[in-house]
């Protein structure tokens, strides 16, 4: 369903299904379509992943993977994900799951494993779930690509600068280091806590952790 932001825009959230069984990704999508979910259906995984180059998702978005499919397996396919670096959080579903598959699924990342037939209300929950996840992640992007950015704006004296005084540095320390004078410290060190918009030194090193700048 749609959920409103706190920008007032509203973002469209979509569910990728992949399933070989035509009749498995019907349902489902009739089940999503109907709770006002966009939906992307897919009977192979080269399919999706040519449909995500095309047109990667605008909103948050998660993934329900079949694990038993002709050619690459739902569970192999996980693992690719991974080293792609695509982070959707993903539901399995299977028609002959046990114990061992269920585990093996976990630790791969995947956020529910269900076994068909299941009941529609727990792949809603999981899929709310998955969308939830996925919302979160994209603001955390979101506020770590705003604070690189923050940092790119930086000269390189004040880089510098910043760098010093998270190693704990005095001014007249990292003056010396730097070759410049202790005003020019202060001056550069001013300018770089305006531009992070850092109301203070622990706010700013918290910053550089995150960016993992040391």
């Amino acid at each position: 369903m749609l959920q409103q932001e706190e920008t007032g825009l509203a973002e469209l959230e979509t569910v990728y299904v992949i399933d070989d069984d035509a009749s498995v990704r019907a349902a489902i999508e009739d089940l999503l379509l109907s709770v006002g979910l966009a939906v992307s259906a897919f009977g192979a995984t080269r399919d999706f992943l040519a449909h995500l180059e095309q047109s990667p998702p605008e909103g948050p978005a998660c993934l329900v993977l079949d694990i038993r499919m002709p050619g690459q397996s739902g569970m192999d396919f996980r693992r690719q994900m991974l080293e792609l670096g695509l982070r959707l959080p993903t539901i399995f579903i299977t028609g002959h799951g046990d114990i061992a598959m269920s585990v093996e699924a976990m630790k791969t990342g995947a956020i529910e494993f269900l076994t068909k037939p299941f009941r529609d209300q727990h792949l809603l929950d999981a899929i709310q779930q998955g969308i939830a996840m996925d919302r979160q992640r994209r603001a955390q992007d979101g506020q770590l690509q705003a604070l690189r950015e923050r940092w790119e704006s930086l000269s390189g004296g004040e880089q510098a600068v910043v760098t010093g005084v998270v190693r704990g540095l005095l001014n007249k320390q990292i003056a010396a280091e730097l070759e410049v004078s202790e005003i020019t410290v202060k001056v550069r060190r001013a300018q770089a806590m305006r531009k992070m918009q850092a109301g203070s030194l622990a706010e700013l090193v918290r910053v550089l952790e995150r960016l993992d700048i040391r």
